[in-house]
């Protein structure tokens, strides 16, 4: 067979591997549980180069059969979003995983749920995602996903890493080079949205919903309009080119939704609607243009999720206590999980949790699959706000206020953040402690709380504090700002 259908020339790949034998400079990449990412066409050292993305694509295709071992024939779905850099990672990554002797599934342009949904269709043996989430345009990045279409977990993430940096894989003979097909499964992850036996579609048609969409020029720009239509739902779309051109910083935060908060108020909307670029996160914009609070898109869906399905829900520990509220007032348990999807879908594994997710607007709904997904968060939200026929604003009163304080500290010495973590662990020691991920202090009696967290790149400890007001969430946030002070003198 010929590598170079579509673009994937063998011969380039191991022109550019052969150059990087000759670097000098070691590389430095951000490696975390979520995955390597990097900036394109940045200062070497600093970048996610051409280089690096043969090299991790082929650890993942070595510790993929060491981790699945003895298949004649191993398949890996390939997705990406609209970013610019897209179709040049994409076509070395398929280029490299066939390479390797693996079959690849192409996506093409897929949200981050759409390529893990893509794993379980095809029964494939994993998935490489290509999007750097919310950062800016200049990044990009490799998600790895299992033959559940799932992240990695800590540890395969770690033996991938030492594969990558010994360069233990190999690249097959011209016989056994592997195949490449290209398929779109929008359709096929919409439907399953639409089937869902929790998702109410003619309610939701029966209420004539008009929502404003900002899907910031990426992937749901083109497939959440999709979802939406098949729900009878009007959509007016800002931002919907999937040329990756961000028309504003692409985290769905309220002061980067500032366009999107005005249409909504200026069409009479009666819902705005955000995703980021590879649409896992859901936030949303109440029809008088205030946010509704990305903290909670997952306690509706959850409140809506509950009320049909008791069970058990989890969390991360920086996500709002209105999630533990909302679950222990219908009688069932809320558990914290470390930071990182993989590890809240760890626990809720563990604990049988019904729903979960992150209060960065991730929702995780099990029974459609475990992986954050806006596309299940919106139908499931739409689902909420039909039967309980109010204003999304009305809505958001109905669940307990919270409000959070978010704040960091730069060190000299990143060896201090470990002295600072156990000294404000022993100061707090009769309060109720988490230390699964830093430092999290529960003061349950006021309702409060703060995490401290350290950075995995960055001589930098992160401070959360939530309380019942804005006041006291930033009072408390102080506090603890004025004792790391006094330990690092």
């Amino acid at each position: 067979m010929q590598l170079f259908q579509h673009s994937y020339s063998l011969f380039y790949i191991f022109i550019i591997f052969a150059v990087h034998l000759n670097f000098k400079k070691k590389m430095t990449l951000i490696k975390s549980i979520s995955g390597i990412r990097g900036t394109i066409g940045g200062e070497i050292g600093n970048s996610l180069t051409p280089v690096d993305i043969v090299k991790f694509t082929a650890a993942y295709a070595a510790e993929l059969r060491r981790r699945i071992p003895g298949k004649e024939r191993y398949k890996v779905v390939v997705g990406r979003d609209a970013r610019i850099s897209g179709k040049m990672v994409e076509s070395i990554v398929c280029g490299t995983l066939m390479a390797c002797g693996i079959d690849v599934v192409n996506a093409g342009l897929a949200s981050t749920p759409t390529t893990e949904m893509a794993v379980i269709f095809e029964k494939a043996d994993g998935g490489i995602i290509l999007t750097a989430s919310h950062n800016p345009k200049q990044w990009n990045a490799l998600k790895l996903l299992n033959e559940k279409g799932e992240f990695l977990n800590a540890a395969e993430g770690e033996a991938l890493l030492n594969v990558a940096e010994k360069e233990a894989f190999e690249f097959y003979e011209v016989e056994k080079l592997g195949s490449l097909t290209t398929k779109d499964f929008t359709d096929a992850h919409i439907d399953a949205v639409l089937n869902d036996p929790l998702v109410d579609v003619e309610a939701i048609k029966s209420k004539k919903f008009k929502v404003v969409l900002d899907a910031v020029n990426s992937v749901g720009g083109c497939t959440m309009p999709q979802l939406l239509e098949k729900m009878g739902v009007e959509c007016i779309q800002i931002n919907c080119v999937p040329d990756g051109y961000f028309p504003h910083n692409p985290e769905p935060l309220p002061e980067n939704l500032v366009e999107l908060r005005e249409k909504v108020v200026s069409e009479k909307a009666d819902l705005g609607i955000s995703v980021d670029p590879d649409v896992d996160r859901l936030a949303l914009i109440c029809e008088d243009g205030n946010a509704f609070g990305e903290e909670y898109t997952l306690v509706s869906v959850a409140d809506y999720v509950l009320s049909k399905n008791l069970g058990n829900t989890v969390s991360n520990l920086s996500s709002s206590r209105a999630l533990k509220d909302v679950t222990e007032a219908k009688g069932k348990e809320h558990f914290s999980a470390a930071v990182g999807e993989v590890n809240v879908t760890t626990k809720m594994k563990e604990v049988g949790a019904v729903i979960g997710g992150e209060g960065n607007g991730g929702v995780i709904y099990p029974n459609l699959h475990y992986g954050r997904d806006a596309y299940i968060g919106i139908a499931l939200f739409l689902s909420n706000l039909a039967h309980k026929d109010m204003k999304v604003s009305e809505l958001r009163k109905t669940y307990p206020p919270y409000f959070s304080s978010k704040n960091k500290i730069e060190l000299s010495d990143k060896s201090l953040i470990d002295k600072i973590l156990l000294t404000i662990k022993e100061k707090y020691s009769n309060e109720r402690v988490t230390d699964i991920d830093g430092v999290k202090i529960d003061f349950d009696s006021q309702k409060t709380w703060v995490h401290l967290r350290k950075s995995n790149t960055e001589p930098i400890i992160r401070i959360y504090a939530e309380a019942p007001t804005q006041e006291d969430a930033d009072a408390l946030a102080q506090v603890i700002i004025n004792e790391i002070n006094t330990i690092i003198g």
